[in-house]
């Protein structure tokens, strides 16, 4: 195979273009997976580009592994294959902003912290607050449909792209909805990519609708409270008049990710609101009431350290990045679970002899799992499998986000595959027969 791609060289640059050809192993090296690093790094600079890349790839039965910055290369299985890195980054343009239709149009290596500085100016916002959001694009965020706390009110990539273009591994590049929020009816093929981790095709280009940004925010935590007080007050407030922009539950581990000099022995409710001045004080009025009632003590966040706080939840892998043998996993369970799930992750993992640290969506039924232990403990893969078994009891699922790549060789990565899986493997067979993208990545090797 590698003597093929050698060969292939100069068909890539042609494609590509010379600049956009990287063939030296250091370069190389720095999108390995796993182990296994591409032959090459090619960067095309249009749709047309990829597409053509794609479809050179099928025909000599290279496989291709797309990503913008990396931020997520190390979630999925280890690839079957992988001969060409297909970088997304010098695909950076804002290509419209249209804030009188609240829509814009990207391609897919747009950094997600330039793209909002780019709508602040208009007052406008793509309300998201991704783990890794930093460096995050926009395309590997719609690819992965990642999302933060701000989910809570605002949704995923899902509910925020309007339409897109995909390159396909058959050279196509296809187009899918449109500019506007409200599009004509048919297939919503931008649904089938969100998600996809880069298996089915390439997303090229992005139509996001916007968001005003709000008049105001305003963050307080609640803390030191107990598992069924955590739970009570989840219950009142979201059955309450009021509409929290973000809301988090912390442990005591976690909870080390929202302020650094953080003395709390059981659990901490972070809330952010945003409105009008009218609007926050009724929401923390009523945050107030509730915490009295559960005999919990609200108090308001200045706003600069808030700013540091949401920060750190949100990007809570990224804030652990570096700590050798972490595990990282990620439950996506029905509300009502999500505290019994927690309780359950420090039984098993104070077993295991394993530290953790939880922070938790708990609005939205996201919870995330820090596994830190002190050294490398052999049971980690059985830890785990009982935390996906237990989220699996409760209606959901566990992904594990970051693990060590020897972990992958006893674990899978996805969890087994629902009853959708049958109608997922017709799909990759249909978008991609010969298996270019991602090989082996996806869920039940896909």
């Amino acid at each position: 195979m590698a003597s093929v791609l050698e060969q292939s060289l100069h068909e890539l640059a042609a494609i590509a273009g010379e600049e956009g050809l990287v063939a030296n192993p250091s370069a190389c090296a720095d999108y390995s997976i796993d182990g296994y690093a591409p032959q090459c790094v090619i960067s095309p600079r249009s749709p047309e580009a990829v597409a053509a890349a794609l479809q050179y790839a099928a025909q000599r039965d290279l496989a291709v592994i797309p990503c913008c910055n990396a931020t997520m290369l190390s979630t999925g299985n280890p690839p079957r294959r992988y001969d060409i890195a297909l970088s997304l980054r010098e695909m950076n343009r804002v290509r419209a902003c249209e804030p009188d239709d609240l829509t814009a149009s990207v391609e897919p290596g747009v950094e997600l912290n330039a793209f909002l500085q780019v709508l602040n100016r208009h007052r406008l916002w793509l309300p998201l607050d991704p783990p890794g959001s930093a460096r995050a694009t926009l395309g590997g965020l719609v690819a992965t449909n990642r999302a933060g706390p701000l989910r809570l009110r605002y949704g995923a990539p899902r509910d925020m792209v309007v339409g897109m273009k995909i390159a396909t591994p058959a050279g196509k590049v296809i187009k899918t909805g449109g500019r506007v929020v409200k599009n004509v009816a048919g297939y919503d093929l931008a649904k089938l990519l969100i998600g996809s981790y880069g298996t089915l095709g390439v997303i090229v280009e992005i139509n996001f609708k916007l968001y005003p940004m709000p008049a105001r925010r305003a963050t307080c935590v609640c803390r030191n409270a107990g598992i069924e007080a955590a739970r009570e007050f989840r219950r009142k407030l979201l059955n309450s008049p009021i509409d929290p922009m973000r809301m988090a539950l912390l442990d005591s581990g976690g909870a080390g990710m929202a302020q650094p000099a953080l003395d709390a022995t059981g659990f901490e409710i972070w809330l952010e609101f945003g409105g009008s001045e009218a609007v926050l004080l009724r929401s923390m009025k009523t945050v107030q009431e509730i915490s009295k009632a559960l005999g919990l003590e609200a108090c308001a966040i200045e706003d600069r350290l808030a700013e540091i706080a949401w920060n750190r939840i949100s990007d809570f892998s990224s804030a652990l990045h570096g700590q050798a043998g972490q595990v990282i996993v990620k439950a996506a369970l029905p509300i009502g679970a999500v505290e019994d799930f927690v309780v359950l992750a420090r039984e098993e993992s104070g077993k295991a002899g394993s530290p953790l640290a939880c922070v938790c969506q708990n609005g939205a039924g996201i919870v995330h799992v820090a596994l830190l232990p002190q050294e490398p403990i052999a049971s980690l893969p059985e830890l785990v499998a009982q935390l996906r078994k237990a989220a699996i009891g409760k209606g959901g699922s566990l992904l594990i986000v970051r693990c060590p790549s020897e972990m992958k060789k006893q674990i899978d990565v996805w969890g087994p595959p629902g009853d959708d899986f049958v109608l997922m493997r017709k799909l990759k067979e249909v978008w991609d027969p010969k298996g270019t993208l991602s090989p082996g990545r996806f869920l039940g090797g896909l």
